[in-house]
């Protein structure tokens, strides 16, 4: 990664521009109208990837210094799928308050928040946070990147086995960051009966032992009926998302409706190896590049906040997320077989699609500001 210049430096009448006397008179104009900034600085252009390394990738809890490498591989990605500056921060904050009041006090240096690699459940607590005290968009990406991307391949996949998302029958194994975020748009997105699944069963509002976000949505899973344990979920679903880490054994996986879809997201060992999904889904999905139908964030993120920061977003609404994801899958289009649910990260259609898609739901939903 670098910085560099957009505009030239060559002598001293560049430098009186670029810097002082030149540069005051910018500053003059955004004192009197701050909105003018959007035009005269980077904040259009530019996300803080924010984290605190305590989930990062599957390498777990290995602190801020550790995390900076995947943060700049994420801005690399911004840029080069994008064409969105982004700076990687690795705050050493684990207190989510402080977390929260550290980067409202960087806001105005950017146009938008990227929340990356932070450990459920104070992943919840510092986007909501965040998102009440700040006029710029706020993404975690760990949830919704994830679930955009996920709903995008599932449409693909309910059309190609000739579902209906009102009775189609999901498991979600995972109730962390992705499995939450992924059962809030499957329901924004018309799919009714949802299951999801942690290590105690499925999380259902009979349970005591839930933490708030799993009572949510415990409530608003809840007219399935589903109880038991992942194999007891499992028995005749259409589809499993995996987003556990676990392992599910194929006698839970040969329970499952004919056509089944499986999505086994775990990376780098799915939950269901491919070889055994195959044997008793009809389209299989992973998080890894070496099989087909890749789970991939970038697909999401890099138009996503093209399309939020060319409208000057306020914030990212559910249906800029569902209009993403319909972007996705839409890119398809004719040549869906079992082996294409989704588009590979280097179609060149991905990200305009994906950003002329958000754009269009931001004016829809009333948080577009041009």
């Amino acid at each position: 990664m670098q910085i560099a210049a957009t505009a030239p430096l060559r002598d001293a009448d560049d430098l009186s521009l670029s810097y002082t006397p030149g540069v005051a008179r910018v500053c003059e104009a955004i004192a009197e109208d701050p909105t003018v900034a959007d035009d005269y600085t980077w904040v259009s252009n530019t996300v803080a990837v924010v984290t605190d390394g305590s989930a990062v990738l599957g390498l777990g809890d290995i602190g801020p210094t550790a995390s900076l490498p995947v943060m700049e591989g994420k801005a690399i990605l911004f840029k080069q799928f994008g064409g969105v500056d982004a700076i990687p921060l690795a705050l050493d904050e684990r207190d989510p308050d402080a977390f929260v009041d550290t980067v409202v006090r960087l806001a105005p240096s950017f146009g938008g928040i990227n929340l990356e690699d932070i450990a459920a459940p104070r992943c919840f607590e510092i986007e909501r946070a965040l998102q009440a005290r700040v006029d710029i968009p706020v993404f975690h990406d760990d949830q919704h990147g994830t679930a955009i991307v996920t709903l995008a391949a599932l449409l693909n996949a309910l059309r190609l086995t000739g579902r209906d998302a009102a009775d189609t029958k999901v498991v979600i194994s995972g109730a962390g960051a992705a499995g939450v975020a992924i059962a809030r748009i499957l329901l924004a997105s018309g799919i009714r009966k949802l299951a999801v699944v942690d290590r105690a069963g499925v999380v259902h509002p009979g349970r005591t032992d839930l933490t708030p976000i799993k009572a949510e949505i415990a409530f608003e899973t809840s007219e399935w009926g589903r109880s038991g344990q992942l194999s007891d979920a499992l028995d005749g679903a259409d589809v499993f998302i995996g987003v556990s880490g676990g392992t599910v054994g194929e006698s839970a996986i040969e329970r499952m409706a004919d056509d089944a879809i499986i999505f086994a997201l775990a990376n780098p060992t799915p939950e269901v190896h491919p070889d055994i999904a195959r044997r008793h889904a009809r389209v299989v999905a992973t998080g890894r590049s070496d099989y087909p139908n890749q789970i991939n964030n970038v697909l999401a993120f890099p138009g996503l906040f093209r399309g939020a920061l060319d409208v000057r977003a306020s914030k990212v609404t559910e249906g800029m997320k569902v209009a993403a994801a319909r972007a996705l899958s839409d890119l398809v289009g004719e040549a869906l077989t079992e082996s294409y649910v989704i588009p590979s990260p280097f179609d060149d259609r991905v990200a305009p699609a994906v950003a002329t898609a958000v754009m269009a739901a931001a004016r829809r939903d009333g948080v577009a500001r041009r």
